[in-house]
């Protein structure tokens, strides 16, 4: 997937969806869509690529940060469009469906997809755009949200096949594994999820800025669940 993005510099978040930059010698305002906390990426002086936009109240558009000569991919509806686009060429291995529905509801959550393959199969996306050592990890802040859509596929589990799809959007790791230390409850919740029939599956891209392209690095990536 092509993203043709402008080299920025990070200046400093201004609240959850705003970060102001620095792009050819100018202070910009630039929306940002992960609430995430990011803390390791939205450093002063870091160099980043962002996107122009055509309207609203921010001029551009951050998609993603330099890490480890690469970029972490922090945008998560970019890392929704490379999974969609990886499943079009054929290149998930363990769902083989193209036929899907967004936003579907399971009592009272959206999940991100309904795969009709024929049979149901629901699966919620998570981004893991925290870097941990050789780990890519989710969440990097306490996620009642997370909590919820996990224990809501863990009951629909009974009745249908279920997925949760970690997006391992960062370069230079060897596989996925929750982060207790922001989150406890939900690793413990991935675990009962485990142990009850979810399907917990990741994939690792990054972006790279010399061809202006998402790539998939590996699209059954390492999951440790412990």
């Amino acid at each position: 997937m092509e993203i043709h993005g402008k080299e920025c510099e990070i200046v400093k978040r201004l609240n959850r969806f705003v970060v102001e930059i620095e792009v050819e010698g100018r202070i910009r305002k630039a929306h940002l869509n992960n609430t995430g906390r990011l803390q390791e990426y939205l450093i002063r002086g870091r160099k980043a690529y962002c996107i122009e936009k055509e309207k609203g109240k921010t001029d551009y558009r951050l998609f993603a940060v330099e890490d480890l000569g690469k970029a972490a991919l922090i945008d998560t509806q970019f890392q929704m469009k490379a999974f969609e686009n990886a499943l079009k060429l054929d290149l998930i291995p363990w769902l083989k469906c193209r036929d899907f529905k967004r936003n579907q509801r399971i009592n009272d959550s959206l999940i991100d997809y309904l795969f009709l393959c024929p049979e149901s199969v629901y699966l919620e996306v998570k981004s893991a755009a925290l870097r941990q050592g050789e780990y890519a990890m989710y969440p990097d802040c306490p996620s009642l949200r997370g909590r919820k859509h996990i224990s809501e596929l863990i009951k629909a589990a009974n009745n249908c096949k279920t997925f949760i799809l970690f997006i391992a959007a960062v370069p230079g790791v060897k596989a996925f594994k929750p982060n207790k230390e922001a989150d406890a409850v939900i690793a413990e919740l991935l675990r009962k999820a485990a142990s009850q029939g979810v399907e917990i599956k990741a994939i690792n891209l990054i972006y790279e800025a010399d061809s202006n392209s998402v790539l998939l690095i590996n699209p059954d990536f390492p999951v440790e669940i412990l």
